[in-house]
């Protein structure tokens, strides 16, 4: 019976894997990875041999007929992303909903997703949140951050080692400077970091120290 499957990947830790997820990638007939040069790392870690078709951003338009009709031939697909639950901020939304509209099943599986252990290490609070994953890059950014301002539950975004600053800077604008955040970087990996201060604080500090990996910014509510 045709089946998709959203499977989570690790985010950083090979062992962030679930034990089902392991089982029903060794079961389907093909995997839909975003990069498959970074997904049979993974799969050769857990001597799993499947097919591998590519599905990202730049190609998942074009490929998503070709995929529906695989699903309603009877093929059993997985959907993975580099890191992380597809689509969130990663390709996995329009397959999906592709699949709805077909009347093929669709099962997301839980497992790693880097905002979650950022939120819980960040210290504020995590009753009440708003996910922006990344902030538009041009077009639409500013209304986007002046309509953040106001937010009083606690934001959060994902963010490049190269765009890190200056978003801490528009935060400081935006925000106001003694905005409270949290900056966590390298999540399960040997160098995994997470800094708190408010944005000037933390601007001071990113601008001294050497950045990379992916990174998860949760900035608190605005006060009531």
């Amino acid at each position: 019976m045709s089946k998709l499957y959203l499977i989570p990947t690790p985010i950083g830790n090979l062992e962030d894997i679930t034990l089902r997820s392991l089982r029903i990638l060794k079961e389907v007939d093909i995997i839909l990875a975003e990069d498959t040069r970074t997904s049979s790392k993974l799969l050769k870690h857990y001597d799993i041999s499947k097919k591998l078709v590519a599905h990202h951003q730049h190609n998942e338009h074009k490929s998503l007929e070709r995929i529906i009709e695989s699903l309603k031939a009877g093929e059993t697909m997985a959907l993975i992303s580099d890191a992380g639950t597809p689509a969130i901020s990663d390709p996995g939304f329009l397959l999906a909903r592709e699949c709805i509209k077909n009347d093929i099943e669709i099962e997301c599986l839980p497992g790693a997703t880097a905002f979650v252990p950022a939120l819980v290490n960040s210290g504020f609070p995590s009753d009440k949140f708003v996910f922006e994953g990344f902030l538009p890059h041009k077009k639409g950014r500013q209304t986007r951050l002046k309509l953040l301002a106001e937010e009083t539950r606690t934001i959060i975004f994902y963010e490049s080692p190269h765009r890190l600053i200056k978003s801490l800077k528009q935060f400081a604008e935006y925000f106001g400077e003694d905005r409270q955040a949290s900056v966590s970087r390298e999540l399960t990996k040997m160098h995994e970091e997470t800094i708190r201060g408010n944005v000037v604080e933390l601007v001071a500090y990113y601008e001294t120290h050497t950045l990379k990996g992916e990174i998860v910014v949760i900035v608190e509510g605005a006060k009531k």
